[in-house]
Order: structure tokens, then C-alpha cells, then sequence
């Protein structure tokens, strides 16, 4: 796992999971994705496959333009729109 941003407002972080094969052993490839967490609303989301392609594609163009805080909140809010896992605390 590995942080990539964090706001008042968001969390993101990039997950790789290893694919394991048919025996339960784990490949040298993997497949991975994204946790949003939507501090305010207190919901969160995996996004993986073509859906955390998108957003990483976003998230490289918003990137590219010197953007502010507010630019990157603004896009992230769109996916956790989608969001309907609560957050819960352990």
C-alpha cells in the first residue's frame, strides 16, 4: 500500500494485490487498485480495473497543470460519489 494523497477532505491510497494461481500460490504479477476514503461523508471505496485506470488517468492530467488542493478534491469527489461502504474504525 502506498499513500498518495491526503486532505482534510480525502484519503487515497494505491493497493497491489498479487494474483495468486489456481494452487494458492502467489504470481509474480498482481492487480491492484485504489481506497478512497471520504473523511467527511465517512464512507470509502475500492476501485480496481478499468474504473482505477480512469481515475489514475484523471488524476495524471489534473497532475500535469499545476493544480491546487482544491482541483484534486473536486475530481476525487466524483468517485466517492459512488461510495457505499462506511468507514469504520477499529
Amino acid at each position: 500500500m502506498q499513500l498518495l494523497y491526503n486532505s482534510d477532505s480525502y484519503t487515497v491510497v494505491q493497493v497491489e494485490l498479487p494474483d495468486p494461481d489456481r494452487s494458492g500460490e502467489q504470481l509474480g504479477t498482481g492487480r491492484g487498485g485504489f481506497e478512497i476514503v471520504d473523511k467527511l461523508a465517512r464512507k470509502e471505496i475500492f476501485i480496481e480495473g478499468v474504473l482505477a485506470e480512469h481515475f489514475k488517468t484523471g488524476v495524471q492530467a489534473i497532475a500535469d497543470t499545476d493544480p491546487s488542493p482544491e482541483a484534486f478534491d473536486e475530481f476525487i469527489g466524483r468517485y466517492t460519489a459512488l461510495a457505499q461502504q462506511s468507514l469504520v474504525m477499529h
